[in-house]
């Protein structure tokens, strides 16, 4: 399994801002946010969320936000066989 691309846009003293590309069966590795953040999916499709409880995969949707609080641990992996997913993370510092 390869590793999912981030691409820092932003970054100062208030706000980071990344974008994350994930090629089929690409994941982000384990990590955990120290940022209340905002994630902006610029593709449709599915995650796969592997969580110190669990694991579970959820749907993403092209322009739909969801937000997240700090303390967020987890691997995020592309499921997807044949797409890519893409989308913008807002870290609140």
């Amino acid at each position: 399994m390869g590793a999912a691309t981030q691409t820092v846009m932003i970054d100062n003293e208030r706000v980071r801002v990344s974008e994350w590309r994930f090629k089929p069966g690409e994941a982000t590795g384990w990590h955990r946010h120290g940022y209340d953040y905002v994630v902006v999916p610029v593709t449709t499709g599915k995650l796969h969320l592997k969580e110190p409880d669990g694991e579970r995969t959820v749907d993403i949707v092209h322009g739909s936000p969801y937000f997240r609080e700090e303390g967020v641990e987890h691997d995020v992996i592309n499921p997807s066989e044949t797409d890519d997913v893409i989308f913008i993370e807002v870290e609140m510092k």
